[in-house]
């Protein structure tokens, strides 16, 4: 490799690292973080019988979005990951940035869940369930990968105890198919009587 090339791969390291440093800004910005201690990373081992990481881990709680740390810095979680992992506002979390710069997350302490139904709106921009009263926010990953529309229904999972802001996309019922097994409800909410006529209840 010539000179040029090596000074070309560290031109573009660097340029890489600062754009990556200027999306860490723009995503605290975002998320409301102003917090400006500096990220502690601790050196840990793995999980029993895997023998050490080579890397360094960070353990957090989700809240949402992101991962946070005991000292209120944030991670942010890959919105494909927490979807598909139905990751639930309170979860414990383990990061571990391994020597070559990757980010692993593990879910390591789930918190207990419960599900309840509501249904898909748009509020702000931002997609949300309406359910208990309530606009829990979801992952606008979780409504792409389950193909969801305005005004479906939609499951959600909430932490069993406390407040929360987010909810995990469970499954989902298109708008269509609730309405269509309204009617047959509606239907089946008629009696035959003795004499063979359906009368309603």
């Amino acid at each position: 490799m010539s000179d040029d090339q090596l000074l070309q791969v560290q031109e573009l390291i660097e340029s890489a690292a600062s754009s990556l440093k200027t999306a860490n800004a723009l995503l605290r910005n975002l998320t409301g973080v102003t917090s400006t201690d500096r990220e502690r990373i601790v050196s840990r081992a793995s999980a029993m019988g895997a023998g050490p990481v080579s890397g360094k881990v960070v353990e957090g709680i989700f809240d949402g979005q992101n991962m946070v740390d005991s000292s209120g810095n944030t991670y942010p979680v890959p919105a494909n990951y927490a979807s598909k992992s139905k990751l639930v506002e309170g979860d414990g979390m383990k990061l571990t940035i391994t020597d070559e710069g990757k980010f692993i997350y593990k879910q390591i302490a789930p918190v207990k869940r419960r599900s309840i139904v509501g249904v898909l709106i748009q509020e702000d921009g931002q997609y949300k369930v309406l359910a208990e009263g309530k606009a829990f926010r979801v992952l606008l990953a979780s409504v792409t990968f389950y193909r969801a529309e305005v005004g479906d229904q939609v499951t959600i999972l909430l932490p069993e105890e406390g407040e929360a802001k987010w909810g995990a996309v469970d499954a989902v019922i298109p708008k269509h198919l609730a309405e269509a097994a309204a009617k047959v409800a509606v239907q089946r909410g008629s009696v035959e009587s003795a004499d063979g006529e359906l009368k309603p209840l």
